[in-house]
C-alpha cells in the first residue's frame, strides 16, 4: 500500500523547461527548486546526463526529447503536458547562435521554434501560468527590420524562408537572421499576450546582453566586435547564467503578476549605453 508518509515532496506545479544546454540547466536548477522539472531537448544523451544529475540531488525530473521545428514534435510534448494536468511556468531557452548554424536554421530554431511551443502549448496553461522565452540583445539592435516585419509576423508560414530571400537576398547571413529571429521573438510575444490573457496567463520575453556561457564564449571567439560590446557594457562585465535565472525565476512568479507581452533586458545597460551613442 503506498504509504503517504513516505513521500519526501508536496504536490508541485510543473514547470517545462525547453533547452537543456548551459542556461537551459542554470534556469531549471532554478525553477526545480519549486517545480516538478519537464526537460526537452533535441539531444537525448544531453537529457539523459541532466536527468542524473538532477535526479540525484532530488529534483523530481522527466524528460523528452524534442525538436523544435518539427510541429509533431511540439504536439507531442504539449500531449504530455496535457497528461500532466498542464503547466505552471514555461521557460523557453533553446536556440543558436550565428556561429552555430546558416542563417536558415536558425531562423527556424529561434522563430518557428518558439512560435510552435507557444501555439501548442497554450491549451494547457491556466489561470497563473507564465511563459518566458530567451531572446537577446540582439533583438533590439537590428537595423532592417521594418523591410521584413510582415513577413516575420506569421513565423509559422511554410514558405517564412522563401519570403526573407527575396526581400532581403545576399544580404542574409547567420547574424542578422539571429537578430532578425530575436527581434520577432519580442514581437511574437507581444502578438499572443491577448490571447494568453484570456486563459488568464502571461507570456513575457527576456533578453540577455553578453552572457558568460559555453555559446557566448564561441561568439566571443568568432566575433571579436563583441569586445567593444563588452566595454562599452556599463557595469564592465558579462553577466552569468545565474543571473538570467534570477530574473526568468522572477518573470514567471506572483511578482510579476501584472507583467504580460513585453521583453525584459537584462544586459548589464549595454543598450541603453548604445543608444545614448547614437
Amino acid at each position: 500500500m503506498d504509504d503517504p508518509r513516505l513521500h519526501a515532496w508536496p504536490d508541485l506545479p510543473l514547470c517545462v523547461v525547453i533547452g537543456a544546454g548551459g542556461m537551459g540547466l542554470a534556469v531549471a536548477r532554478r525553477l526545480g527548486q519549486h517545480h516538478r522539472l519537464l526537460i526537452a531537448d533535441i539531444d537525448q544523451a544531453r537529457l539523459d546526463s541532466v536527468k542524473a544529475d538532477l535526479g540525484s540531488t532530488g529534483y523530481l525530473v522527466q524528460t523528452q526529447k524534442l525538436d523544435v521545428t518539427d510541429e509533431t514534435s511540439v504536439s507531442d510534448l504539449a500531449s504530455t503536458v496535457e497528461q500532466d494536468g498542464g503547466f505552471r511556468s514555461l521557460a523557453h531557452v533553446a536556440g543558436l547562435s550565428p556561429s552555430m548554424a546558416d542563417w536558415q536554421t536558425i531562423m527556424a530554431v529561434n522563430l518557428r521554434g518558439p512560435a510552435l511551443v507557444a501555439r501548442h502549448l497554450l491549451p494547457h496553461a491556466g489561470a497563473g501560468s507564465a511563459a518566458v522565452f530567451i531572446s537577446s540583445l540582439a533583438g533590439h539592435m537590428v537595423a532592417n527590420y521594418e523591410q521584413v516585419s510582415e513577413t516575420l509576423s506569421s513565423p509559422l508560414s511554410d514558405d517564412l524562408i522563401g519570403q526573407l530571400e527575396s526581400v532581403l537576398g545576399e544580404e542574409l547571413n547567420p547574424t542578422l537572421s539571429y537578430q532578425l529571429s530575436k527581434k520577432a521573438l519580442n514581437e511574437m510575444v507581444r502578438r499572443l499576450a491577448p490571447a494568453w490573457g484570456e486563459k488568464r496567463a502571461r507570456i513575457v520575453s527576456l533578453s540577455p546582453g553578453l552572457i558568460s556561457t559555453p555559446m557566448g564564449d564561441l561568439e566571443f571567439k568568432n566575433q571579436p566586435m563583441k569586445f567593444d560590446l563588452l566595454d562599452a557594457t556599463p557595469l564592465k562585465r558579462q553577466g552569468n547564467m545565474h543571473e538570467i535565472a534570477d530574473g526568468v525565476e522572477f518573470l514567471l512568479s506572483e511578482k510579476a503578476s501584472f507583467i504580460t507581452g513585453t521583453d525584459l533586458l537584462v544586459d548589464g545597460g549595454i543598450h541603453a549605453a548604445l543608444i545614448q551613442r547614437g
